[in-house]
């Protein structure tokens, strides 16, 4: 069964839609992961936004169309705020007299650190 238009926009609503700078090409470009990586770009973040929901509600459209599963929307997503790093000893060891030294737990300044990218 075709979907509607309304079903694609809706359906569509549930990405998140990424616009960022990027030095290397000189504009804006857009991405909707995990649907679609970068797949547009412009002048303006308007301009490349506007491009981007016309690009996600056709990928939506085709895979209905096709029967095939949409990926887990993100904008509902939730976080728990936790996630576990992998790392070698040498920079585990850096990264905490670096904490230390500063007076922080080692969370404290790896939450900072990572707040300031």
């Amino acid at each position: 069964m075709k979907p509607t238009i309304t079903q694609i926009k809706e359906a569509a609503r549930r990405y998140l839609k990424i616009v960022e700078w990027s030095d290397d090409d000189q504009c804006y470009v857009g991405s909707a992961p995990p649907l679609i990586g970068q797949s547009c770009h412009g002048k303006t973040e308007a301009e490349v936004i506007e491009q981007l929901q016309v690009i996600v509600e056709e990928w939506v459209g085709l895979l209905l169309v096709d029967g095939k599963p949409l990926p887990e929307g993100t904008t509902e997503r939730r976080f728990s705020g936790k996630f576990v790093v992998r790392l070698s000893p040498e920079i585990h060891r850096k990264v905490a007299l670096k904490a230390m030294a500063r007076g922080e737990s080692l969370n404290e300044f790896v939450s900072e650190t990572l707040a300031q990218s």
